[in-house]
């Protein structure tokens, strides 16, 4: 027979048609729906203001730095997203004879959005940028999901990057609407739109012969109008753009959640017991191994004596290892997840299996979480802190959350729909106990209590810490102070736009002002250790 057309072409005489189907990535393309009723005027000009107060709060102001202006765009973008759910909810009758709106946006989605909005708000109270901006990009993604819905890990996931492709998605869905706005005599935002318009040109003109011909009201006009410039327009229509974008594409997820529910994979054929167990059981073992030889050398009184045949000392045990006990942990948490969605579960004597097993395994997890952290604290207590280690040991503190959870959810009580939710939520959380904590005033607390302890310090490392950490490095000695403010000092000479007010750094101006660094000092030593 002669061989099968590539696709697009009829097959030859003699060959069955093929039937082509659809992957789930495609179905769920296909099946997400614009909605019903176009763009409605309402949601326009909620659009267009979100776009104008992200143009005022985040333009040229970004260059000063990020403040109370990316918590102002925020809530106008989540206000807009929870609008649109409301409004693109039905109208049912209850029992009592009411009507009630069913909308989208349920109570785990207000609880997201919430979330957003919080994250939002490090900006205004934190200088860090290493934990300032994943905060916003982590809050674009629980926003998104909070308005996409879906309780599975599939949902969960990709409800958090919906908001990338929704802001292509609702392009037709505003369009419409804009062109029904516009050509609607029946509406009232044309009027509004034009009345707008025409106040604005009365005050532009009569505004700049009021400026020529009196100079108080120049002054006056000077400080209320924005410095227009190439550069300065280039920013504004960025800022303002990207709202103006992102708040649309939230207010479309907020009548059309994308239908994630295609993507999530058919229940799997349950494996047999021992093939199951088997592997699960080894697994039990070495962690078992393992923990009773970390038990022995942690209770062992001469501990340098018992690791001497490694050829380590304790300390250098301590840290050695660190991050393999990290990706330990990440395994183990795609191993519960394998195993549960393979685990059989016919049978009392299957349930049972299943939750000795991997409720062993869990509980030892948690075993390898904590000495992962005693490795890390031992080692933080000897060489300090730095971003890069509160990074890591804020994250495994996460992951032995995350087990605890995974443990409750699939151990004890089952399975259950809230996991996905919780983990997604307990990140969120996780995120905004640490800008809580505040980091950098963190390290650098830590590292002077080590200085006086040791008489050792990093300077070169604490002078590029955020001006959250002047504080604790206002309490230095001379002229070790003056070398490690005098980087912050410099960025902070200038006051900030309103829009960019962060309560770091306006405590570190005030501290800064009251005691002010010496930049005569001779920091020979700000690259090493003093």
């Amino acid at each position: 027979m002669a061989p099968y057309p590539p696709p697009g072409y009829p097959p030859p005489p003699g060959y069955p048609p093929v039937r082509y189907k659809p992957t789930k990535l495609e179905k769920a393309i296909v099946g997400w729906k614009q909605p019903s009723r176009a763009m409605s005027p309402a949601l326009i000009a909620g659009a267009l203001v979100a776009g104008v107060i992200g143009a005022v709060t985040l333009g040229p102001e970004m260059m000063h730095g990020l403040g109370v202006g990316v918590l102002i765009t925020a809530v106008a973008v989540a206000y807009l997203a929870g609008a649109s759910a409301w409004s693109g909810g039905r109208v049912v009758r209850t029992g009592a004879g009411k009507d009630r709106r069913l909308a989208w946006l349920n109570r785990t989605g207000i609880v997201f959005v919430l979330l957003a909005v919080a994250l939002s708000s490090i900006a205004a109270f934190r200088d860090a940028e290493w934990v300032v901006v994943p905060a916003i990009l982590l809050a674009i993604a629980v926003g998104s999901y909070g308005t996409s819905g879906g309780r599975s890990w599939v949902e969960v996931l990709f409800g958090g990057v919906a908001v990338l492709p929704a802001a292509g998605a609702m392009m037709p869905w505003a369009v419409r609407g804009a062109y029904g706005t516009v050509t609607s005599g029946r509406g009232n935002a044309w009027p509004a739109i034009r009345t707008a318009l025409i106040a604005g040109g009365l005050l532009a003109v009569f505004g700049a012969l009021f400026v020529g011909a009196d100079a108080a009201f120049g002054s006056l006009a000077e400080g209320l109008v924005p410095e227009i410039s190439p550069g300065t327009v280039i920013l504004y229509g960025f800022a303002g753009g990207v709202t103006l974008l992102l708040a649309s594409a939230g207010a479309f997820l907020g009548q059309a959640p994308p239908p994630l529910h295609v993507l999530v994979p058919e229940r799997a054929k349950p494996a047999g017991r021992w093939s199951w167990a088997v592997p699960i059981a080894a697994l039990d073992l070495l962690f078992l191994v393992f923990c009773a030889i970390q038990a022995g050398i942690f209770l062992a009184d001469d501990k340098d004596e018992l690791l001497r045949s490694t050829g380590l000392t304790y300390a250098e045990y301590a840290r050695q290892g660190f991050f393999q006990l990290v990706v330990v942990t990440v395994l183990v948490l795609v191993v519960v997840a394998v195993a549960k969605r393979y685990a059989p579960s016919a049978g009392r004597g299957d349930r049972i299996t299943v939750q000795v097993l991997l409720g062993l395994l869990s509980v030892m997890t948690l075993v390898v979480v904590a000495v992962a952290l005693r490795r890390l604290y031992l080692y933080e207590e000897t060489y300090g802190w730095t971003r890069l280690r509160l990074w890591v040991h804020a994250f495994e503190l996460w992951l032995g959350v995350v087990v605890v959870m995974v443990a409750v959810a699939g151990v004890v009580k089952g399975r259950v729909a809230w996991l996905p939710r919780a983990v997604a939520a307990s990140g969120a959380v996780a995120l905004i106990v640490l800008a809580l904590v505040n980091p950098d005033r963190f390290i650098a607390e830590h590292n002077l209590d080590r200085y006086r302890e040791t008489g050792k310090i990093d300077i070169g490392y604490l002078r590029n810490l955020s001006a959250d950490a002047v504080p604790a490095l206002d309490r230095l000695p001379e002229p070790m102070r003056s070398c490690a403010l005098l980087d912050i000092a410099h960025d902070l000479k200038d006051d900030e736009p309103a829009m960019s007010a962060n309560h770091g750094r306006n405590r570190a101006r005030d501290i800064l002002r009251q005691h002010p660094v010496d930049s005569t000092v001779s920091c020979a030593n700000q690259s090493g250790r003093w």
